[in-house]
């Protein structure tokens, strides 16, 4: 044994290759980015931020790849919108009595879970939606009182690992490591219950009340610039919440029956099934930056599904595909169902929002404020 290991001279043996089966192996050409990080070593005092969030990421793999990914197809979007043009026919086809609506080469769609107004990704959502650089939102029952709320009181950085019995005794509620009390809901009560007395007296005088109408109403009334539906209301982007009951609202027009002898408002869903469907059929292109599962997903990956789907899309959430839910459902899932076009190059970044959020907006919408603006 000896004798063999000083007699090895370090080289493999040259029929080695042969011997395991090794051939030459060329990939296919789209797949010829070769896996390179970002390079702190050659950042001086400065890092290029736009170079690490862009060319870097693309070339990093997993998730880093994706969010890469990300920042080409939200700019294709934009590029589609800011850039794209409009014949007076597809102009006149857009035309929407009842929306004030601009007409556009491309219409962004948006939607957030309930939990994104509850953080601090709320003034990032506020800022696409003050420089109008998305054109409909659908949203969740959270995510429309939360924004109100914070007008009215903050939220608090807790822990995730507070206990839930303590927290209930002190009347304090946890989501996630954030944390608000029964008090928020109690001014928010406070404030927008004379606002449904007054909405309830004008539905008596025959006026239809819908979810994105409420919203609207409530966006007006509010007259706060920190809030994301005072936006919407000023710059006429119509927001869709096919679950408004499901949360705080729901309480309060269940309690506020009471005081009117069992009636309340009545809200007309189906009205903005047709108001989104309207919008996407009449639309020249579409795109979605879905932030998150549920409801407010799929509300708009259903209505693309009357155009043969949508034309650009990112996902961003952490839910996975096995369980079959379309909260984790791949947007290939969703050109099978035509709710994406089969032509349409998507992107799916597995990844919590609040991470990635900020960085995607900062190397896309941010970089074109100006060009939006010259359209407000």
């Amino acid at each position: 044994m000896e004798e063999h290991r000083d007699s090895f001279d370090g080289k493999l043996p040259p029929d080695l290759a042969a011997q395991v089966g090794y051939t030459e192996v060329k990939y296919p050409d789209q797949f010829n980015t070769r896996v390179s990080g970002f390079d702190f070593a050659k950042c001086g005092n400065t890092v290029d931020f736009d170079q690490m969030l862009s060319e870097a990421s693309l070339a990093t793999g997993l998730q880093a790849t994706m969010f890469g990914k990300a920042v080409v197809e939200l700019k294709r979007m934009i590029e589609a919108k800011l850039k794209g043009h409009l014949t007076e026919e597809e102009s006149k086809k857009q035309e929407m009595p009842d929306v004030d609506w601009k007409p556009t080469p491309c219409t962004i769609f948006m939607s957030y879970t309930s939990n994104l107004m509850t953080a601090g990704t709320r003034e990032i959502i506020r800022y696409l939606v003050q420089h109008k650089m998305v054109d409909c939102i659908v949203s969740t029952a959270g995510g429309i009182e939360e924004d109100f709320i914070k007008c009215l009181i903050p939220t608090t950085i807790g822990s995730f690992d507070l206990d839930g019995e303590d927290l209930f005794r002190q009347r304090i509620n946890r989501n996630g490591n954030i944390l608000l009390s029964l008090k928020h809901y109690a001014l928010f009560e406070d404030w927008v219950v004379p606002i449904v007395d007054k909405m309830l007296e004008e539905q008596d005088a025959g006026y239809h009340w819908t979810p994105s109408r409420f919203i609207r109403r409530l966006g007006k009334e509010i007259n706060n610039e920190e809030s994301v539906y005072y936006w919407a209301y000023k710059n006429n982007i119509p927001v869709l919440c096919p679950a408004l009951t499901d949360g705080g609202i729901g309480d309060l027009l269940f309690f506020h029956a009471y005081k009117h002898d069992g009636r309340t408002l009545s809200i007309d869903i189906v009205e903005d099934v047709r108001k989104i469907m309207n919008i996407v059929v009449k639309s020249k292109s579409t795109a979605f930056f879905l932030l998150g599962g549920g409801v407010s997903k799929h509300h708009i990956l259903n209505a693309n599904a009357m155009r043969h789907g949508g034309d650009y899309a990112v996902f961003v959430n952490t839910a996975q595909e096995f369980d079959g839910c379309d909260s984790g459902a791949r947007p290939d899932e969703g050109k099978s169902w035509g709710k994406i076009h089969v032509n349409a190059k998507p992107v799916k970044v597995f990844s919590e929002a609040s991470l990635v959020l900020p960085l995607l907006v900062s190397q896309t919408f941010f970089k074109y404020q100006s060009e939006f603006d010259k359209i407000l």
